[in-house]
Order: structure tokens, then sequence, then C-alpha cells
């Protein structure tokens, strides 16, 4: 599904087909600049398991955030903070970050389809980062510049770079990074 989405403060874009959204395009949307992920403890595991584990609730999704460990099946929410270290943790897996905000429809779009490309490719550990003003400077770092933005990492470089809701883009992306 190839869609694109032009913001302009003067009038609809120029296409009805949507892929990207562009936060920088114009100044018509605050959640870029606040607002964050509702988040809660949850017991989602038991014992020692459960050292630094939070359930972050992310529209109808649910998603662990993990201290620094690299988990494989499931997507973690990350933070400007836990970023690189959970890289680093991921070793010579391959790392995929999904750049999104809350009001994004494409990334809401995506988010399953992420969701479950997490749970087939157990070598490979799924990351999600919301693009809200805590985490800004990490996207800053990474050069985001439309959403979503899924960058594509092995041993802590970024390697390959997919834009827009392009589920298969994505999916060619990471076998070629897998099998490099």
């Amino acid at each position: 599904m190839a869609l694109r989405l032009s913001i302009s403060p003067h009038g609809p874009a120029s296409s009805t087909a949507i892929s990207t959204c562009r936060p920088a395009a114009c100044g018509r949307f605050p959640a870029l600049v606040g607002g964050s992920a509702a988040s809660q403890k949850r017991s989602l595991m038991t014992g020692s398991e459960m050292r630094g584990v939070t359930a972050v609730r992310s529209g109808s999704l649910e998603t662990t955030s993990v201290g620094a460990e690299a988990v494989t099946g499931q997507v973690t929410e990350v933070t400007k903070d836990s970023f690189w270290p959970i890289v680093k943790a991921a070793g010579d897996k391959v790392v995929v970050l999904d750049m999104y905000t809350q009001w994004c429809g494409p990334c809401k779009v995506m988010a399953p389809k992420f969701q479950e490309m997490s749970e087939k490719n157990l070598d490979v550990v799924f990351l999600k980062l919301d693009c809200n003003q805590d985490n800004r400077p990490l996207a800053k770092e990474l050069g985001i510049k439309v959403v979503p933005t899924f960058k594509i990492l092995k041993d802590g470089k970024v390697v390959k770079e997919v834009t827009g809701a392009k589920i298969d883009e994505l999916a060619h992306a990471i076998e070629t990074v897998k099998s490099s």
C-alpha cells in the first residue's frame, strides 16, 4: 500500500491516500510536543521476572516497556533513556524501531501489523518510540522527518529505514538485514 499525505495550513492534502505524517510541516499538531502513553504497573510476570517491567497501553494495543533488556516475540516501548541500552543488550540481533506519534493515522494502521511481525520473527527485537516532547532528542538524533518511520539496526547501527505505512517493504527490509 503506497500512501502519501501532504500537510498544509492552506487546505487539504492533494492525495487521498495517506502514508506518512509530517509533524514539522506546520504547527497544527501540538501532540508532538506534549503528551505521552499512559502507563501503569501490572503483574505481567512472576518473581524475579517482574524487575523493571511496565505495561504500556498505547491506543488499543498493549506493549511492554522493559529496562535495558532486549525481548523478542513482542513489541517493547522505549524512551530516549532506554533505547540505546536495549539496542546494546540486543547484541548481534536485528533491532527494528517503530517511530510513531499518538495522533498519526498511518501509525495506528501499522501498529497491529508491527505487533504481528514481532510474534513471527522471534530472532528480531521490535521496539517502538512515541515521538513526543520527552523523546524528541532521540527522534532528532535518529533523523526522523515523518511518522511512521522504521529504523532497522544491526550491531548498534542503523542499516535500513522504511518510511510510511508500507508493511511489505518493511518485511522485505527486515529479511534483507537478517540475511546479510
